[in-house]
């Protein structure tokens, strides 16, 4: 059964961080808060991992389209290729906030997503979520955890996340209610910007 750690936004626990660090290391599952909807997560660099998400959403690992969640804008040129200048504002004037932007991918994409020609990359408004990430030293895979009732796309309760998630995860992190609209998922890849997904960041910055 999973672990329940609370940890709060305002000042994250390190000693409570680590531990889910260290979970992340060892190939574990976590539910995490971000600026947006609570996310299932794992480490990037972790085939098992990946693999164990993959299987949880039904889908095959090559076909998956899962987020970077990073740190920083620099972790992001590990995954991404080099970008241009107006690019590189416009992400800057975004983040960390609540978008998803697709970038092209480089050649240093872990093997699982070599196929891929992009990658969505996330640097989420959330001091937990950034604070578990610089810690790792790398970025987790992430995805978010849909609610299967018609009405409510997203759980908000981490209570509730637990109790329908806790024998799938390892850790379900309570860093307070989320949000229940995701984020905005803007497509970089192209020559010009595209919206694919209008959600919580406003399209304004564009």
């Amino acid at each position: 059964m999973a672990q329940f750690i609370k940890i709060y936004p305002q000042n994250p626990n390190e000693k409570e961080i680590a531990k889910v660090v260290k979970v992340l290391q060892d190939g574990g599952l976590v539910i995490y808060p971000t600026d947006t909807v609570y996310g299932l997560g794992c480490d990037i660099t972790n085939t098992k991992a990946l693999e164990r998400i993959a299987k949880i959403k039904g889908i095959k690992l090559e076909k998956a389209n899962f987020s970077f969640v990073c740190h920083d804008l620099s972790n992001i040129s590990d995954y991404v290729k080099q970008i241009d200048t107006s690019t590189f504002k416009l992400l800057k004037r975004a983040l960390p906030g609540p978008y998803t932007f697709i970038l092209p991918g480089n050649n240093n994409l872990p093997k699982e997503f070599k196929k891929k020609s992009t990658v969505g990359i996330r640097v989420p408004d959330n001091s937990i979520a950034l604070e578990i990430v610089r810690q790792l030293g790398n970025p987790i895979v992430s995805t978010s955890i849909h609610d299967d009732d018609d009405v409510i796309e997203y759980t908000t309760d981490p209570e509730l996340i637990f109790e329908k998630w806790q024998h799938l995860v390892d850790v379900v992190i309570d860093g307070g209610y989320g949000d229940n609209q995701a984020s905005t998922i803007i497509d970089l890849s192209g020559s010009e910007p595209v919206v694919v997904r209008e959600g919580k960041g406003s399209i304004d910055i564009l």
